[in-house]
């Protein structure tokens, strides 16, 4: 699979944030009734170098003509009809209140619903007493200093009306420490007592033997573009990656104007 989509993915280490101009060969304007066969054909037929690329979805875009190709490993671009030009980037819609980041709206929506998946049952829960107005998931690693650092927020967060689900994300793998340290507080009988132990540096009792959603967790993350901890996921599924103080995370959920 490496082999098969190098080439775009070194493209993909390149993007920027501005689409520049599309030049792209043919006739880009199918009617809408062509829209579906086009779709099937580009999962059919994309391919580099000859080597069919691995295909999870194709989907139409507002721009006439342009594709959006989402593959197995959760890289993406857009291509024309044909497959015979590709691009690398976001696409912007020029709307009357300025540029609006299409890819980024669909990026955000794509987490939200991966989210709303997973239970609350697999999740570890630090909420306040009254019904929180917003909720963060947080991915998390107890060897982070600055996931430390915002687990000590959680009371702030809390009185703010802001819940944190935290979801496992051990950044050196599943074979590190770390790893086995998650399994450990998921493994609790009270798992946010042990997740805070394990933010503090202490030594959790549980054995880490038990059915969980560490490794699951720690996939997820990475399909959602989690790089590093701490990951907070905004309601809308927008990534904010590392610390953020409790200020201007109650701004970023707009809900500074309630105080």
């Amino acid at each position: 699979m490496q082999n098969i989509t190098h080439e775009v993915e070194l493209m993909m280490r390149q993007r920027r944030f501005l689409v520049f101009p599309l030049l792209i060969a043919g006739s880009l304007l199918p009617v809408a009734a062509q829209a579906d066969a086009i779709t099937d054909r580009l999962s059919e037929s994309l391919s580099v170098n000859g080597q069919a690329m691995p295909v999870e979805t194709v989907t139409e875009t507002p721009m006439s003509g342009v594709y959006h190709v989402r593959l197995e490993s959760g890289e993406s671009f857009y291509s024309n009809a044909d497959g015979s030009h590709f691009l690398v980037g976001d696409l912007y819609e020029n709307a009357d209140n300025g540029l609006v980041n299409l890819t980024e709206q669909e990026q955000n929506q794509e987490r939200a619903d991966a989210l709303a998946a997973v239970p609350e049952s697999e999740r570890v829960i630090f909420r306040g007493a009254d019904e929180p107005k917003a909720t963060v998931t947080v991915f998390t690693d107890p060897t982070c200093p600055y996931c430390a650092r915002l687990h000590e927020t959680i009371p702030d967060l809390n009185e703010r009306g802001i819940a944190v689900h935290y979801l496992a994300f051990p950044r050196a793998g599943m074979g590190s420490q770390a790893a086995n340290t998650l399994k450990q507080v998921w493994c609790s009988d009270n798992r946010s007592e042990a997740m805070t132990q394990a933010k503090e540096g202490e030594a959790i009792a549980s054995a880490a033997d038990c059915d969980n959603p560490v490794a699951g967790q720690y996939e997820l993350g990475k399909a959602l573009g989690v790089q590093g901890t701490p990951a907070i996921i905004l309601p809308d599924g927008q990534l904010v990656p590392g610390f953020v103080p409790p200020e201007r995370l109650t701004a970023m959920l707009g809900l500074d104007d309630e105080e």
